[in-house]
């Protein structure tokens, strides 16, 4: 005597395959739609027009050949720079993005001292690759360079 379809295996086996399917196919759905992917841009024509005039604050940093180090030791930041120094002794901003999770971006606003450094303080420094960026308050002009933290000696910026 024959066992019923039901005591067997590859009947199941094949019903099996298309409910794997579907159910993989539902979370996959609900995923993509319930989260937001930060590293797509909806507007690239805007984004275009940014990019360029990051540019044009780029090519004035050169041009007014500003160069500086940088000291970062426990959360101290310490900008110093050789060339092209601020006339005014207004505030720079010192920015870290990270390379793949925009919620651990943040920016330190660094003052200037009395010997002419500027100087900040931040507690959300977490070791990894970074694309730091240094501008004034006004935005005129910009340097960026890719960094890894924790840094073990000063960092030279350049344009």
């Amino acid at each position: 005597m024959e066992q019923p379809w039901y005591k067997q295996f590859w009947p199941w086996f094949l019903i099996a395959v298309p409910v794997i399917t579907m159910v993989m196919g539902g979370v996959l759905l609900k995923l993509a739609i319930s989260t937001q992917d930060s590293l797509v841009v909806d507007d690239y024509y805007k984004e275009g027009k940014a990019i360029n005039a990051s540019l044009a604050r780029e090519h004035e940093a050169k041009r007014r050949n500003i160069t500086a180090d940088v000291s970062i030791t426990e959360g101290s930041v310490v900008l110093e720079f050789h060339s092209g120094i601020p006339q005014d002794g207004n505030a720079v901003r010192l920015s870290f993005y990270h390379t793949t999770q925009q919620t651990k971006d943040f920016s330190i606003l660094l003052s200037r001292d009395a010997k002419g450094l500027y100087r900040g303080y931040s507690e959300a420094m977490v070791p990894g690759k970074w694309r730091m960026t240094l501008e004034p308050v006004d935005e005129s002009w910009k340097i960026q360079q890719q960094i890894w933290l924790p840094a073990e000696k000063t960092i030279s910026l350049k344009p």
